[in-house]
């Protein structure tokens, strides 16, 4: 790794998730099986047999796939921090927010795994049978905006992540992000599809959710960050608790600006992105963005040893 460049971890969201997340972790630490204990006591069942044993219909549910995959991800943080590794800042993509609070400090792991919990209750409550996302791929996002004022005739569709340069993705009625989706490709998209979710998230119709999580909100503390957290709805670092519970209310209605909190990352001098919990999807999305980065992924025991290694 070069030693010079700022490090930065980044946690990710919903779509990461898998069956069998955390076993190693679980099985050949006692730090990483705490936090799943810790998560399995805060919520009052068996979080940890449904991330190793499944169903894998209960772990795709929002309301399981959340406090998961933070709870996986935050197994992983433990032993990294355990090994010593140091970094100067956090982010994560929509969930993986939280997760980034918490290794920023300003939420506790309980505090964190409870909030999520209930902040997929409330995004399954509002998005049922309301609508859901697609994924635009080689299509910039002026032209992705126009797919969605084209097709807004047909209802609510509007940009939700702006995940990597050639990747949006959109949300809103079923019916209007199809219609997006058939614009998009009118006006040169590569593919335009479907995503397999529960409802029309980072969009206008996650209102109810908002609402019900600034309800949650006002009754979790959270503290100073300790280190630079960065959200992923604005794109700047945050040290205040009330903006930064702010923004994770304004997150529910609004687009992730993924590639503005990596570029914005790059300019205050990091360079080195570590992708904490499971899967590699930051991973790609980031080496997409910033061709000079050093990325690495640590979300089991080989990975977080090699991340380790190499500091």
């Amino acid at each position: 790794m070069n030693g010079s460049a700022g490090r930065a971890l980044v946690f990710p969201g919903q779509g990461s998730q898998s069956l069998g997340m955390g076993r190693d972790l679980f099985d050949a630490y006692p730090e990483s099986r705490g936090i799943f204990e810790q998560a399995d006591s805060a919520l009052g069942f068996s979080l940890s047999k449904i991330c190793f044993e499944g169903p894998e219909e209960e772990l795709k549910k929002t309301a399981v796939t959340q406090p998961a995959l933070l709870t996986a991800s935050i197994a992983s943080l433990v032993i990294l921090q355990k090994e010593g590794y140091s970094f100067q800042s956090v982010a994560g993509h929509s969930l993986g927010a939280y997760t980034a609070l918490v290794a920023a400090k300003v939420l506790s792991f309980e505090d964190a795994v409870r909030l999520v919990r209930r902040r997929g209750e409330l995004m399954e409550e509002a998005g049922r049978g309301r609508g859901t996302m697609a994924v635009i791929l080689n299509l910039d996002e002026e032209k992705v905006a126009q797919a969605c004022r084209e097709a807004s005739e047909a209802g609510v569709v509007e940009p939700a992540n702006v995940n990597s340069p050639g990747q949006i993705v959109i949300s809103g009625e079923k019916s209007a992000v199809l219609l997006a989706c058939e614009k998009a490709k009118a006006l040169g998209a590569k593919r335009a599809m479907e995503l397999p979710v529960s409802g029309p998230f980072h969009s206008s119709l996650m209102k109810a959710a908002a609402e019900g999580l600034s309800q949650a909100l006002a009754q979790t503390v959270f503290s100073t960050p300790q280190t630079t957290y960065y959200s992923d709805i604005d794109a700047v670092a945050m040290g205040d608790p009330d903006r930064i519970k702010e923004s994770l209310v304004r997150q529910l209605v609004s687009p992730v600006q993924w590639i503005k909190v990596i570029e914005k990352m790059n300019l205050e001098g990091i360079g080195v992105f570590v992708e904490v919990g499971p899967g590699k999807v930051l991973s790609g999305l980031i080496k997409k963005i910033s061709k000079d980065a050093q990325v690495f992924n640590a979300g089991d025991v080989a990975s977080i040893q090699a991340v380790c290694e190499a500091k």
